[in-house]
């Protein structure tokens, strides 16, 4: 029964990241405004990815995160390879969205899909290895040390290779711009992550809890 709730609790774990991830880059496209810096509103569910991939990183160990980002990366293709071949299936007259309004949409969230998929994939490889670097040396305590820190430098590249692929070298945006997305981008993960740290603790006991129940 313990392999069985461990194997719930990883099936939980894998829906929420898989969703949350596939969603950033369905949303991607969208650039907001926050306190002046530019960013992409796909921001939004990264931060879950983030306490999932901690949770996943603390139960499963490396074999599960890589697992599950492959897994992950797998799906965004096959995301992409529907989207491509919605934007080029033609539309009804009667439809209430046109081809032009679909692809500006699809089509710009191709771009976001590609850098993201190549940022996503180095930067849970990066984030498992740096994870595990810091368990290492502090065990089962500072849970917040080895989150924070493999978030801290996971995210430094994923935000930049995003940015340059999905923005710069497609031209819509400049290199300042650029700069400075990512630059806040970067920046807002980081507080994000921070601000998530008691979530993590209690995603902990509750996992811990739950898989303790069944040796009571």
């Amino acid at each position: 029964m313990f392999q069985l709730r461990k194997n719930i609790v990883f099936i939980v774990l894998a829906g929420i990241f898989i969703t949350n991830a596939v969603v950033a880059e369905l949303i991607g496209g969208k650039l907001i405004q926050i306190a002046g810096f530019t960013l992409s509103i796909g921001i939004l569910p990264w931060p879950i990815v983030f306490l999932t991939t901690d949770l996943i990183n603390e139960y499963f160990g490396k074999s599960g995160v890589r697992k599950l980002t492959l897994l992950t990366a797998g799906l965004i293709s096959y995301a992409f390879i529907i989207l491509y071949t919605g934007m080029n299936v033609p539309a009804s007259s009667i439809s209430p969205v046109n081809d032009k309004n679909f692809n500006i949409v699809f089509g710009q969230g191709m771009w976001i899909i590609i850098g993201s998929l190549v940022a996503f994939v180095i930067s849970q490889l990066l984030d498992v290895a740096v994870f595990h670097k810091f368990k290492k040396h502090t065990g089962d305590n500072h849970i917040w040390l080895r989150a924070t820190g493999s978030t801290l430098i996971s995210q430094l590249i994923d935000t930049f290779i995003v940015g340059g692929i999905a923005f710069y070298l497609p031209g819509k945006v400049n290199l300042e711009q650029y700069l400075n997305m990512s630059s806040s981008g970067y920046l807002a993960k980081l507080l994000i992550a921070i601000g998530l740290t008691p979530l993590i603790y209690v995603g902990h006991r509750v996992i811990k809890n739950y898989l303790k129940e069944e040796n009571i």
